[in-house]
Order: C-alpha cells, then sequence, then structure tokens
C-alpha cells in the first residue's frame, strides 16, 4: 500500500480494518486528550469498536462517500485525516482530524491536510472542504486558519458531548481559493 511522507519521519497512509489493534494503542495513548472535543474516544472503547469504525469509513470509501488515513510518526500510528461526508455529486466533502498529545504541534495535521486538499481539488474535482471544530478547540481551529479557510459561522449549542452542549465552527476553502492558500501554508512551513 502506498506511504506519503509528509516530513519529521512522518508518513499519511491508508488506515484499514486490519490496523484495528494499532488504531486502539493510538486511542488509548491519547484517550483524554482526543476525547476533549470529538466522539472518537467513545467509539472506539474496544477492538471490536476500532474494527467497526475502520469497517464504517471502509464502506464509505467503496462508496464513494468518504475515507479514512492513518498519520504514522517512525513507524507508530500517531493520528489521522478522514473525510467524514464526500458527496462527489455537489462537490462538497467534510475533512477532520486527531492526534494524540505526543504527536501533536508540530505541523503533522497541516502537512497532512495539505496532500489531501490538493487530491480533493486537483484528483477529485471537489469544490469545497468544510473543517468542523469545536469553537474550544484551538489546535483544530489553528489548523483551518493554516490551511487558509475561511470562517463561516458557529452554530450555537448543536453539539452535546461530554455531557455539555458545545458550539461548533465551521469552515471552509474552495478549490480557486487553494492555490494561494497552499503557498500561504507552505511558506509557513507547517
Amino acid at each position: 500500500m502506498y506511504a506519503t511522507p509528509i516530513g519529521d519521519d512522518a508518513e499519511l497512509r491508508p488506515l484499514e480494518v486490519w490496523h484495528a489493534a494499532e488504531l486502539l494503542a493510538n486511542i488509548d495513548r491519547g484517550r483524554e486528550f482526543i476525547g476533549r472535543h470529538i466522539g472518537l474516544a467513545d467509539v472506539v472503547r474496544d477492538l471490536d469498536g476500532a474494527r467497526g469504525w475502520l469497517k464504517s469509513y471502509a464502506d464509505k470509501r467503496g462508496a464513494d462517500a468518504g475515507g479514512l488515513h492513518g498519520i504514522w510518526l517512525a513507524g507508530e500510528l500517531v493520528g489521522g485525516l478522514l473525510f467524514r461526508a464526500w458527496d462527489t455529486a455537489s462537490g462538497v466533502c467534510e475533512a477532520g482530524c486527531w492526534l494524540e498529545p505526543a504527536a501533536a504541534g508540530g505541523g503533522l495535521v497541516t502537512r497532512g491536510m495539505r496532500v489531501l486538499l490538493d487530491w480533493a481539488f486537483e484528483e477529485r474535482g471537489m469544490h469545497r472542504v468544510e473543517w468542523y471544530a469545536s469553537s474550544a478547540n484551538e489546535p483544530s481551529i489553528a489548523v483551518a486558519r493554516r490551511l487558509g479557510m475561511t470562517r463561516e459561522g458557529v452554530l450555537r449549542e448543536n453539539y452535546p458531548h461530554g455531557g455539555e452542549r458545545t458550539s461548533t465552527e465551521i469552515w471552509a476553502l474552495l478549490r480557486p481559493e487553494w492555490p494561494a492558500a497552499r503557498a500561504r501554508a507552505a511558506r509557513s512551513g507547517r
């Protein structure tokens, strides 16, 4: 299977059902950190949960309705990037990420997402990539900014998570904006 280098001994690879044990280990290492803003830590509680979640993305990929990629650092799965939703007919998709704390802050998500945005816009012809982030999730919002996305609004208290109602920011990038945004992101070095 392919692996795309994204710098610092890191690479982006497809994340498949047979990676369930690696995914579970990744989530276990960062369960509290990952679970602060997204529900993935609640879904991947054991090996069956990891397999089930990975299979749901294999099914999405088979239906051309989503996709999942792992970020490996020095041979260890430390996080991932995904297209949670993918609608080829409308040209709109939603991207997202997770990362364990030991791998955070080094630009892995930004560099990996640049690879996926190139693919989405240039190879698949998508017109719009959306990024949803909790208003409290500053690292995710920082990625959206570094990728050149525009903040389009806030869904106030729309997401029940961790016993509270959280707000979600909507960021997006359009295909005509991507060349200039990519150049700015590349200059930033992250």
